[in-house]
């Protein structure tokens, strides 16, 4: 059976025995806390506990290294939104050792893309348009100045709400540990 339909036939016995109803939230957040940290799969269920978060207490915003490369991209609306329109107050970065965007060779993901597909002239049009695959797919070499980043053109951001507080962390990813990069 594959991956997918082996979660549709538990999504079925899920909804069936009514396993849902200790989830029952609304989508305000009862912490008033939005967070932005990494895709990572070891976070899943590992941050929200490190930070004693149940189901409703906060946004999350996941994306690969918990980067916000651009002021207007769509985790800075989805960080505007969840202020303005859904009750948060206050934003935390968490970061992560470990992270695989540290460790990241753009080349080598380019590589792949060719290996698995993509014409190699479509790499070379998306060059002369303009756009640096290379840039846009490198990490970052420090995690802690990764999240310093973040936080920062979050807290600079004209569209932040005045008086916002903005909180930035380092999780460990064996142990949950929090170190704080900014407060």
């Amino acid at each position: 059976m594959s991956v997918v339909k082996e979660m549709l036939a538990f999504n079925e016995r899920f909804v069936t025995e009514k396993q849902y109803e200790q989830f029952v939230s609304d989508k305000f957040p009862d912490k008033k806390i939005v967070i932005l940290t990494c895709m990572d799969t070891r976070l899943t269920a590992l941050l929200p506990q490190a930070l004693g978060l149940k189901n409703g207490d906060a946004k999350i915003i996941k994306n690969a290294g918990a980067v916000l490369s651009h002021p207007f991209g769509s985790v800075m609306r989805s960080i505007l939104v969840a202020l303005y329109a859904l009750g948060a107050e206050e934003v935390i970065v968490v970061g992560h050792y470990d992270c695989g965007m540290a460790a990241i060779d753009p080349n080598a993901v380019i590589a792949e893309m060719e290996r698995r597909g993509i014409d190699p002239q479509t790499l070379q049009t998306l060059k002369a348009s303009g756009m640096d695959l290379e840039k846009w797919l490198h990490g970052f070499d420090s995690v802690e100045a990764n999240v310093t980043n973040s936080v920062s053109l979050i807290r600079n951001h004209p569209l932040l709400p005045p008086e916002t507080n903005v909180h930035g962390f380092v999780i460990d990813p064996g142990t949950g540990r929090l170190d704080v990069v900014e407060v």
